[in-house]
C-alpha cells in the first residue's frame, strides 16, 4: 500500500473510531446490536474488513453518527494490511508469542484431529472475551473458528 493510500484509509478509520467513540458503545454493544463478533466489528471499523449490506440498516442504528458515505466506505472492499510496527505494542507481541510458541503443537493437533491441513483464515470467526480466573484475575479468551482445509495431493492427471 503506498504511503498515499495509507494515509488515506487511516483518515477513513480515524473518522469511523471517532463515531464508535461518541457513540459511547463497546465493540461488544455494537456487535450485539449488529449481530456480528466483536472482533469483526472493530475489523471493519478499521477498514480490514467490509460490512455487508444486510448489516448496514443495523450499524446505523447503533452508531448514529455514522453518515452514509461512512457507511458507504465501510461496505468497500478494504485493502488488508497492517503497519509493520505493530508488533511493538505489547498486547500484539503477546499474541506473536503466543503463536511462536504454541505453533507447532497446535499444528501438530491439528494434523492428528483433522489430517494435512490448515486453519483458514477467511472461512473464520474470532472472538474476544474476558473472564475471571480461579484467583480472581481477569484472563482473556480469545476464540479462533476457522474452517479445515486440507492440503490437496498433485498428481498427474491420466490421459484417457
Amino acid at each position: 500500500m503506498s504511503r498515499i493510500a495509507r494515509a488515506e484509509k487511516d483518515k477513513v478509520v480515524q473518522k469511523l473510531l471517532l463515531a464508535k467513540e461518541l457513540s459511547g458503545k463497546t465493540y461488544d454493544e455494537i456487535a450485539e446490536e449488529v449481530g456480528l463478533t466483536n472482533a469483526m466489528v472493530s475489523q471493519i471499523f478499521h477498514r480490514q474488513a467490509p460490512l455487508k449490506q444486510v448489516s448496514m440498516d443495523k450499524m446505523k442504528r447503533a452508531v448514529p453518527l455514522l453518515k452514509e458515505d461512512d457507511l458507504f466506505e465501510m461496505s468497500k472492499p478494504p485493502f488488508r494490511s497492517f503497519d509493520p510496527d505493530i508488533i511493538q505494542e505489547p498486547a500484539i507481541y503477546r499474541l506473536h508469542e503466543v503463536c511462536m510458541h504454541y505453533g507447532e503443537s497446535v499444528k501438530e493437533i491439528i494434523n492428528e484431529k483433522c489430517g494435512d491441513g490448515i486453519m483458514s483464515a477467511i472461512d473464520f470467526n474470532l472472538n474476544v472475551e474476558s473472564k475471571k480466573g480461579s484467583k480472581g484475575e481477569d484472563r482473556i479468551v480469545l476464540t479462533l473458528d476457522g474452517k479445515f482445509l486440507p492440503f490437496s495431493e498433485q498428481r498427474v492427471e491420466e490421459e484417457e
